[in-house]
C-alpha cells in the first residue's frame, strides 16, 4: 500500500502542484509565495511525518487568502486520495503541544465526516511574514472539508501570534500522524461499527 497521492488544482486565483507520502520524514519543498505559510508547511510536514511536495503560484497582490485556503483544499483532497478506504488506520489521534509561552491542543477523528472547531479566543489579528493570522483557521477549515475529517483545535495559552500560529500547526500535524497510523491490531479493517469511513 503506497499511501501517496499527486494533485493539482488550477483556478483563476491560484495554481498550485501537491504531493503527499503519509508515511514520510518531513521530505520536500514547500513554496508558496507566502514565507510563514510555507514554514508553516514545514512544521506539518515534519511533525506530521509526511513527505509534502508544495508548489503554488497565486494571487498574493490581494492577500494570501487564496493561496492559503486552495493549499488546504488540495491538501485535503490528497489526504483523503492517499488513505483510501481508510482500512486499517489508527482514525483518532490528539496531541498538545507546548511552543515556548504558547500552547496549542488538536484531536482528529478521520470520521469521513467533514467538521472544523477553532478556537483561539486570545490569537491577535495580525499579519505575520505575509500569514494573517486568521488564515491558521482557513487553511485547517479547507484540509478538513476535502480530507472528510473531525478536526478540534483549541490555542490554549500564549502571546506571540508567531508561537500561537505555530503552535496549533505542530499539535495539529502531530494528531494528524497518530490519527493516519497503521493500526496494528486492526488488521487491515476499516475502525468503524459501520465498515466504511
Amino acid at each position: 500500500m503506497s499511501r501517496t497521492a499527486t494533485l493539482s488544482r488550477t483556478t483563476s486565483e491560484t495554481d498550485i502542484s501537491l504531493s503527499l507520502g503519509l508515511d514520510g520524514s518531513g521530505a520536500g519543498e514547500r513554496r508558496t509565495g507566502v514565507g510563514y505559510f510555507d514554514h508553516m508547511l514545514d512544521a506539518l510536514a515534519r511533525h506530521g511525518g509526511l513527505d509534502l511536495e508544495v508548489e503554488a503560484r497565486g494571487d498574493l497582490e490581494t492577500g494570501a487568502h487564496h493561496t492559503v485556503e486552495d493549499v488546504g483544499l488540495l491538501l485535503g483532497s490528497a489526504l483523503d486520495e492517499a488513505l483510501e478506504d481508510r482500512s486499517g488506520i489508527a482514525r483518532f489521534g490528539d496531541a498538545t503541544v507546548p511552543m515556548d509561552e504558547a500552547r496549542a491542543a488538536a484531536a482528529i477523528d478521520l470520521s469521513g465526516r467533514p467538521l472544523c472547531v477553532f478556537e483561539a479566543t486570545r490569537l491577535p489579528a495580525l499579519v505575520v511574514g505575509g500569514f494573517e493570522t486568521e488564515l491558521g483557521e482557513e487553511f485547517m477549515r479547507a484540509v478538513v472539508s476535502t480530507a472528510r475529517m473531525t478536526l478540534h483545535v483549541r490555542v490554549e495559552a500564549g502571546r506571540s501570534a508567531h508561537h500561537m500560529i505555530e503552535a496549533a500547526f505542530k499539535a495539529f500535524a502531530r494528531a494528524l500522524r497518530a490519527a493516519v497510523a497503521i493500526d496494528p491490531d486492526a488488521a487491515g479493517r476499516v475502525p468503524s461499527t459501520k465498515g466504511v469511513l
